[in-house]
C-alpha cells in the first residue's frame, strides 16, 4: 500500500512555484516584460529549476502587439535558448490549456519539468482595436460579421436566461459584490475597493441587461506557474507542491445559435464530469471554485454546469451568498477576473497560481479555511472550449 502510493506521487505532476504580476495597465512595460517578472518568480520559488519546456498561453498579441511566435521569444528573452517552446491559443481558455498540454507532457513522462506562462498586453490600443480583437473568438462567418461583440452575445444569454427562468431584476449582483469584496484583498488585483447593492443598480448598461459591473475589465499582466514530476521534485522547496489531480477540456459550438440550449455550457458540464472521474471525487469534495467570470451570467452557468446548482438556479448562490469565501462553495477567492482584472488568455494561469496559493494556506485574508482541492476553469468565447482542472494539497505519507 505504501509502495502504491509512493509511486503515485512520484508518477504525479505538481504545481511548485508560482509568480503574478498585478494585473492593470502597465504602460511602461512590454508584453515580454511582463512574461518575464512571472517566469523569474515562478521559478524562484521552484528553487530556480531550468524548465525542459515553456509553454505560453496568450489570446491577442498577433492582433494588439503584431507579434506572434510568443513560445520561442519568451524563451529566448528568459535566457533559455535552446528548449522546447510553443504558444498555446484557444481565446479566453488558452490559460487553462496551456496548463492542460504541459500536464498531459509531465504526466506521460516525456517532460520532466515544465514553466506555463500567460500574458497579455491590451492598453496600447484603442477600444475598437481591442474589441475587433476579442470577437475574433467568435464565429467570423455567422456572428462578428454583424457587428456582434463579446458583450452583446453575453448579454443575448443574458437576456435569455433570465426571461427562460423569470429571474428578478438584479438577481446577478451578489456575483460583482462577492468579486469584489475578495479583490479588494487580493494586491495584485486591479480593483480593491467593496461596492454594494446600491453602487451596482446605479452601474451603467453597456449592452442591455450588461451593467458595467457585470462586466469584467480588460487588462495587461502575466501569471506563471512551475510544473514537476513527483520523480523530480526538489527536496528544499519553500512551500508545499501542489497535485494536480485531474486535466480535461471539452468544447460547443463556437456559435451561440447553433447549441441546442444556448443558455446552458454544455461543454463545461463535460468537462468537470471527466475531471471529477479522472479524479475520482465527487462534487462535495470541491473546497472552492476558480470560475471564470468574464461576465456575471457565465458565473451562475459555471455553477450550474459543474452541478453545484440546477439548471436556472445558480444566480441563488450569489443570492445566498453560498459562494461566500466562508459559504458552501467560494468562488472567485481572488476577485476573479471582474476584480482582479481579464487578461484574456493568461486567465486560466492566474487562476491555477491563486489556487495553488488557497492550497498551500499563502491567501492571507481571502484563504478558504481548510482548503485541500479546488476546481479552476477558464471558458474560451461564449462557452466554445473549455479548460477545468482539479488541484488538491499533498498528504502526508
Amino acid at each position: 500500500m505504501m509502495a502504491t502510493k509512493i509511486n503515485k506521487i512520484m508518477n504525479d505532476v505538481f504545481i511548485i512555484g508560482v509568480g503574478m504580476t498585478p494585473v492593470g495597465e502597465h504602460w511602461d512595460r512590454s508584453l515580454r516584460e511582463l512574461a518575464l517578472e512571472a517566469m523569474t518568480a515562478a521559478r524562484d520559488e521552484a528553487g530556480a529549476m531550468h524548465p525542459e519546456a515553456v509553454y505560453v498561453a496568450n489570446m491577442l498579441a498577433p492582433a494588439l502587439s503584431r507579434q506572434s511566435h510568443l513560445g520561442a521569444l519568451l524563451a529566448d528573452f528568459s535566457g533559455m535558448r535552446g528548449i522546447e517552446a510553443v504558444a498555446i491559443e484557444a481565446a479566453g481558455a488558452s490559460g487553462g490549456m496551456a496548463l492542460r498540454q504541459a500536464y498531459l507532457a509531465l504526466a506521460s513522462g516525456m517532460v520532466n519539468t515544465a514553466l506555463i506562462v500567460g500574458v497579455e498586453k491590451i492598453t496600447e490600443r484603442v477600444t475598437a482595436e481591442v474589441e475587433a480583437a476579442l470577437i475574433s473568438s467568435s464565429d467570423a462567418d455567422y456572428e462578428s460579421i454583424h457587428g456582434l461583440t463579446q458583450t452583446a452575445l453575453a448579454a443575448m444569454v443574458m437576456q435569455r436566461y433570465a426571461f427562460e427562468y423569470n429571474v428578478p431584476e438584479y438577481a446577478f449582483a451578489g456575483f460583482s459584490i462577492n468579486a469584489h469584496a475578495n479583490g479588494a484583498k487580493n494586491p495584485n488585483a486591479m480593483f480593491k475597493r467593496p461596492i454594494n447593492l446600491e453602487t451596482y443598480q446605479r452601474a451603467a448598461i453597456l449592452s442591455d441587461p450588461i451593467n458595467m459591473f457585470d462586466a469584467a475589465p480588460l487588462a495587461d499582466g502575466a501569471a506563471a506557474i512551475f510544473l514537476a514530476r513527483g520523480d523530480v521534485l526538489p527536496s528544499n522547496l519553500p512551500f508545499p507542491p501542489v497535485r494536480i489531480n485531474a486535466s480535461a477540456a471539452a468544447i460547443s459550438t463556437v456559435a451561440v445559435h447553433d447549441r441546442p440550449n444556448p443558455i446552458f455550457f454544455s461543454a463545461a458540464e463535460n468537462a468537470v464530469k471527466v475531471a471529477l472521474d479522472r479524479a475520482d471525487i465527487n462534487i462535495e469534495q470541491i473546497n472552492f471554485f476558480e470560475v471564470h467570470d468574464r461576465y456575471t451570467i457565465f458565473s451562475a452557468l459555471s455553477l450550474e454546469a459543474a452541478g453545484f446548482a440546477a439548471p436556472g438556479e445558480g444566480w441563488k448562490l450569489a443570492e445566498s451568498g453560498a459562494i461566500a469565501l466562508d459559504g458552501q462553495i467560494p468562488i472567485c477567492t481572488f476577485g476573479g477576473s471582474k476584480a482582479r482584472g481579464d487578461t484574456g488568455g493568461a486567465t486560466g494561469v492566474y487562476q491555477a497560481a491563486e489556487a495553488a496559493l488557497q492550497l498551500q494556506g499563502r491567501a492571507g485574508e481571502i484563504q478558504v479555511a481548510d482548503a485541500r482541492t479546488g476546481l479552476i476553469q477558464s471558458i474560451g468565447g461564449t462557452g466554445a472550449t473549455v479548460a477545468t482542472h482539479i488541484l488538491s494539497t499533498v498528504e502526508t505519507l
